[in-house]
């Protein structure tokens, strides 16, 4: 296990193996990936019936739409007749159907098949059954999440039980009234090392005094060590001068009505297993969403959202924007400075955390229990 004590400060890491073994990638795909609840893309990005997303998930592509209803549905990205892959593209629109490129199959926007050369001559053939597979969606936070597994896990459970333990309840997140922001800036980052390096780094703040001056200085606690997440409710508090989470700490833009005194120049993080950041401040809400690719390479797509009046009147988000994309790359380069000695023999055992870092544990320990060694 990974909370192995090396002394009374330190505990063990993973060992490097973990984060360059594809046969562990695989097994994480398998047995983490395609069987929790999966952040997959912003419910507003399916802006009308037809519209659509691809995205990977495990070893999966999956196409996430909205049907004539207005409906979201998230479908395997592979005809039911000789698994052709349909949608190409990241992003599209399908006018009223998704059509094989090779032998012309039809599905409607719920997935029925409702034409093919020659299907009236095949009167046995069910549509619904040779109908795309369909996947259980939930949409919340105002983003569509997916689930692959057979039978799903609680969404409240895993989801929502993450934010409630982080915060303490998930009633805390509700002021922030996410799924009704509008979004004002996306970064997607191509990231050169595994998605655990990630969100290990994501998890602890010793790093900040080192490599986040910007941040450190709008959060002066940062510079101590102690990252927001290694105490239930607690947000970091902004600095005596600063005046919004901003690259320079100034002014920020308008607050949203919904954060009360108590949560008021203060940030918190929040980490969704398995894949997913949510940072909350007074006036903006900044989502990461992972996109595991290999055991060495992760996309990170980084929304920014912002009350709608605020997007709406074109107001300049730069700043808000500015301090965490430098965060983001300050993040990532440190990960992919690390990922290449994670195959070095010298840590095949592992590293070790220090106190502020001893809540990083309980990941591992997860990681250990849903892989095994």
């Amino acid at each position: 296990m990974s909370t192995n004590v090396v002394s009374e400060s330190l505990i063990s890491t993973l060992p490097g193996s973990s984060y360059v073994d594809e046969a562990v990638f695989r097994a994480e795909q398998e047995r983490i990936f395609e069987q929790m609840w999966f952040c997959a893309v912003r419910a507003g990005d399916l802006d009308k019936p037809g519209a659509y997303r691809t995205v990977q998930i495990g070893r999966e592509s999956i196409i996430i739409t909205r049907n004539r209803k207005h409906g979201i549905r998230a479908f395997y990205n592979i005809c039911r007749h000789r698994g052709v892959k349909l949608c190409m593209e990241d992003t599209g629109e399908a006018k009223r159907s998704f059509q094989c490129p090779y032998h012309a199959w039809t599905y409607d926007l719920d997935g029925k098949l409702i034409a093919a050369p020659n299907l009236t001559k095949m009167p046995d053939i069910d549509r619904q059954e040779y109908g795309l597979v369909t996947i259980p969606v939930r949409e919340y936070l105002g983003y569509v999440w997916v689930c692959l597994a057979e039978n799903p896990p609680s969404f409240e459970e895993d989801v929502m039980g993450d934010i409630e333990e982080r915060l303490g309840d998930t009633q805390a997140i509700e002021g922030y009234d996410i799924a009704n922001l509008a979004l004002g800036r996306r970064i997607t980052y191509d990231v050169k090392a595994n998605w655990k390096l990630i969100i290990e780094n994501f998890m602890e703040c010793y790093h900040c005094a080192t490599i986040h001056p910007e941040l450190t200085e709008v959060l002066p606690e940062f510079a101590d060590g102690l990252a927001a997440q290694y105490f239930v409710g607690h947000g970091a508090e902004f600095g005596e001068n600063v005046a919004g989470f901003t690259v320079d700490g100034s002014e920020g833009l308008d607050k949203l009505p919904g954060v009360d005194d108590e949560h008021d120049r203060r940030y918190y993080a929040i980490t969704i297993k398995p894949t997913v950041f949510v940072n909350l401040v007074p006036d903006h809400v900044i989502i990461h969403r992972m996109f595991p690719m290999a055991a060495d390479h992760t996309i990170v797509e980084c929304d920014w959202l912002y009350l709608p009046t605020v997007v709406e009147s074109g107001k300049d988000v730069t700043a808000s924007v500015e301090l965490f994309h430098r965060v983001n790359q300050q993040d990532f380069d440190a990960c992919e400075r690390c990922q290449p000695a994670m195959n070095s023999k010298i840590y095949a055992t592992g590293g070790v955390l220090v106190p502020s870092e001893h809540h990083i544990g309980a990941f591992h320990d997860w990681i250990t229990d849903k892989v095994g060694d």
